[in-house]
């Protein structure tokens, strides 16, 4: 991809971004919010996550 066709892509992208309604972006942004991971994840990977996995497994077996 050349340095020009990438700038077309920003530039349609940023004029799309604009003309959009203002409740659409709202409704994207709220969207976006919903589907984050926790912030565990988003700092340290997934490697939080396979911990308290396992924890939790444990304390169930432990039950």
């Amino acid at each position: 991809m050349s340095t020009r066709d990438y700038l077309q892509f920003i530039t349609e992208q940023f004029v799309t971004y604009l003309d959009m309604p203002a409740d659409e972006k709202r409704r994207r942004k709220e969207a976006k919010k919903r589907s984050k991971w926790s912030s565990t994840n988003k700092w340290f990977g997934t490697l939080p996550l396979a911990l308290r996995i396992m924890r939790q497994q444990s304390n169930k077996q432990a039950k």
